[in-house]
């Protein structure tokens, strides 16, 4: 069943979700596939940004050092001792202060290594490749070194009478310019990986602050879901209107435009449901919170009763109410209640009638034939008696069906259950609710014979009267308990008030209540040790 729901939702919906897959994924990849190539373009431009770079810090590195007015004033192949250490001295700070200069070496005119980062080829004889200053003074070679590959710049070096008295070469390692490129790949391989990350989790917190907007349904689901609520809403029997927090009217199904006048939905919708429908308990119903059910309303010259149901707080809506009609509410509770007694009856019977079986069996295997053959005879005619009594004086099924259920569970008791002479009661005499008179006269029956169970000898007695006519009704239920002292009788209608213990104490509460509803009466006479009556009457105003 529920593969076919899912099935129904979303079957006609699948190749449009496919299509709309699709589409996503491919917009995603497009995005990823650009930012790729733009991060390779970046990479390109950045390395070669990088070569450029150094290539120009080479340069202006060996530029400050050939005009520099120390090396000008001195003739590096003629320098005293304190001459030649100052002059080092100046280069070992210099090449200090640079960071992305891995040498510098001075060669003078006889290729002595005049100046040199390691100490130890300062002073040797330089036996590489010597630098061909044609018509330029500057220029930068890739080569080939003592400390491996390298990217050289050779710089002329002249003397005050601007003769050629050596070069100066300025080299950065090859492995410091892979450095330097590989940091720089790092560095924009880095924001793509960012970019497209962000671009992902951006898609991601779209795509689920979407979905969660719609409950985690994709939108053809969500419209196959709307069109199944509408049926649902539009085929069942309560009126089912949905306001906002003002009580605005956003919904309205069938039932409820007919409830509320017959009014077309276009003329319902964007009402305050307080204009369709007056009185101070629908105000109560809307300005509370959490769910309340079977409130009486009433709408126009028919009374319904209401249910409130609150609705999720992120929603448009703020609560629904369902509106019934309280007539028919009603013939189905009664109808409800006669079948409740009748199988409450059933299973009294049940235990009554297995108890008298196995007085038979007892009276048959000890012989006794006659004796379990009288037996039968009476148990059954009166059973049928009490039944038949009860049948001809009470013409209402459900309160009929509970007095032969509450005689039964007074058989297993012990206890003497008649129904008074002269009793009648005619279901077309009643202009209250059924279920109100078998609610009442259960709970006093069933508070008589709780009254009996602590009394210790033999006479339990319960008698009840029920009679009816148009404009009256009374129902009375006697009992020979134990009674009540006059202090205990002012208590006994308050809720939780018992003197069985606690968690009891709601029986007589709620007859006093239905009561005090329907505008009845309740009389109470007892005497210690005698019994106690209840009596409770209706009169049509």
């Amino acid at each position: 069943m529920n593969q076919k729901k899912e099935k129904s939702l979303h079957g006609g919906g699948n190749s449009l979700t496919k299509i709309k897959r699709k589409i996503f994924n491919t917009q995603m990849a497009l995005i990823i596939i650009f930012s790729v190539i733009l991060a390779i373009a970046a990479i390109f431009i950045g390395v070669t940004e990088k070569r450029q770079e150094i290539d120009k810090n080479l340069k202006n590195i060996s530029e400050a050092i050939v005009s520099s007015p120390l090396l000008k004033d001195i003739d590096i192949n003629r320098l005293s001792a304190e001459d030649a250490t100052y002059f080092c001295d100046y280069l070992g700070s210099l090449k200090s202060s640079v960071t992305d200069i891995d040498v510098i070496s001075v060669v003078n005119a006889s290729k002595i290594r005049f100046f040199h980062t390691t100490e130890s080829l300062s002073g040797t004889v330089y036996d590489g490749e010597m630098p061909v200053f044609a018509d330029k003074d500057f220029y930068i070679v890739d080569a080939v070194g003592p400390s491996g590959e390298q990217r050289r710049a050779y710089s002329a070096i002249y003397d005050k009478g601007g003769n050629y008295a050596g070069f100066l070469m300025v080299i950065i390692l090859s492995k410091s310019v892979k450095a330097g490129i590989l940091s720089t790949v790092i560095t924009y391989a880095s924001i793509t990986f960012a970019i497209i990350l962000c671009e992902l989790m951006l898609a991601q917190w779209l795509s689920g602050g979407i979905k969660k907007s719609l409950l985690g349904y994709e939108p053809d689901a969500i419209s196959a879901m709307f069109s199944v609520r509408d049926n649902i809403l539009e085929s069942i029997d309560e009126g089912v209107v949905a306001v906002d927090g003002d009580g605005n009217v956003l919904f309205a199904n069938a039932v409820a435009e007919k409830m509320l006048g017959g009014q077309e939905k276009s003329e319902i919708i964007g009402k305050n449901l307080t204009s369709l429908i007056a009185g101070k308990e629908l105000n109560a119903l809307l300005d509370g919170d959490g769910k309340e059910v079977n409130v009486r309303i009433k709408i126009g010259d028919k009374e319904a009763l209401a249910d409130r149901v609150p609705v999720r707080p992120d929603g448009e809506a703020d609560k629904i109410i369902i509106l019934r009609d309280r007539a028919e509410y009603t013939r189905l509770m009664e109808e409800l209640a006669g079948t409740r007694y009748l199988v409450d009856s059933m299973r009294a019977n049940n235990h009554d009638f297995t108890n008298k079986l196995h007085v038979i069996m007892g009276l048959i295997q000890m012989g006794m034939y006659d004796k379990a053959t009288d037996y039968i005879q009476n148990i059954t005619m009166v059973q049928r008696e009490a039944i038949s009594k009860i049948m001809n004086a009470i013409n209402e099924p459900s309160m009929a069906a509970l007095l032969i259920g509450k005689a039964a569970r007074a058989s297993e008791l012990n206890v003497k259950f008649a129904l008074k002479e002269g009793s009648y009661f005619n279901k077309s005499d009643l202009w209250i609710p059924t279920e109100t008179f078998i609610t009442i006269t259960g709970n006093l029956i069933q508070n008589a014979f709780d009254s009996l169970n602590a009394k210790s000898d033999d006479n339990k007695q319960v008698f009840v009267g029920l009679y009816s006519k148009p404009d009256a009704v009374l129902i009375t239920v006697e009992d020979s308990g134990d009674g009540m002292k006059q202090e205990i009788i002012e208590h006994i209608f308050e809720n939780g008030f018992s003197t069985k213990g606690e968690g009891r104490g709601t029986g007589l509460y709620r007859v006093k209540s239905l009561s005090d509803e329907f505008g009845g009466k309740i009389t109470v006479e007892s005497t210690v040790g005698v019994g106690t009556t209840v009596a409770v009457s209706f009169f049509r105003q």
